[in-house]
């Protein structure tokens, strides 16, 4: 009375491949025992030491390399960490800065002073170093002011110290050299939560 009938349809199997998973067989509890044991295990010689304190440093490098490339918040230097951090280097690659042109017009300074141009080359040279230098202390300056109050605004209980530091070194260095990598454009809006 109360059974199913043959009639009713089972529903049809789908050929839907499954998650393959990790990719290799979960060891044995064993063989977990055995690898923990030989991570324990302090070395027995100086070069056995050396050597595994060799691969713990490359390992931490390239972890942190990774995270200088990705912005990856966990595996950064401790100058880099933090909500704070990431939200005043996008604010410093959201623009464009006249420090980052610093370099470049050095060299055009340099090329331009050295008499290939003639006399004339020379005394251009003069005048586009101060200007350079009046343009990169203040657009320094409004970098700093900037770069506080944003802060303060955004992180009000955020201790300021040392992030005007941050702000400029990282505003001089050319966008492509930069470390940790921009990941905002010029003009690009910042995005409202950094936590």
């Amino acid at each position: 009375m109360f059974r199913r009938s043959s009639a009713e349809s089972q529903p049809e199997p789908t050929d839907v491949p499954k998650p393959t998973g990790k990719g290799r067989p979960t060891p044995t509890r064993k063989e977990a025992q055995e690898a923990a044991k030989l991570r324990a295990r302090p070395p027995r010689t100086r070069k056995e030491a050396a050597r595994r304190q060799r691969e713990l440093r490359l390992e931490s490098s390239q972890a942190v390399r990774a995270a200088l490339k990705s912005g990856d918040d966990a595996n950064l230097p401790a100058r880099d960490k933090g909500p704070v951090r990431r939200f005043v280097r996008d604010f410093v690659d959201c623009r464009l800065n006249i420090a980052e042109l610093l370099a470049p017009l050095l060299i055009l300074i340099l090329l331009l002073g050295t008499g290939i141009f003639g006399t004339g080359g020379a005394s251009i040279a003069n005048g586009l170093w101060l200007a350079t230098i009046l343009l990169v202390v203040g657009d320094t300056v409004m970098l700093r002011f900037r770069v506080r109050k944003a802060v303060s605004q955004r992180f009000p209980d955020a201790p300021l110290k040392g992030l005007t530091f941050y702000a400029i070194m990282r505003a001089v260095n050319m966008r492509f050299l930069r470390l940790p990598k921009p990941q905002i454009k010029i003009g690009q809006p910042l995005p409202e939560h950094y936590r």
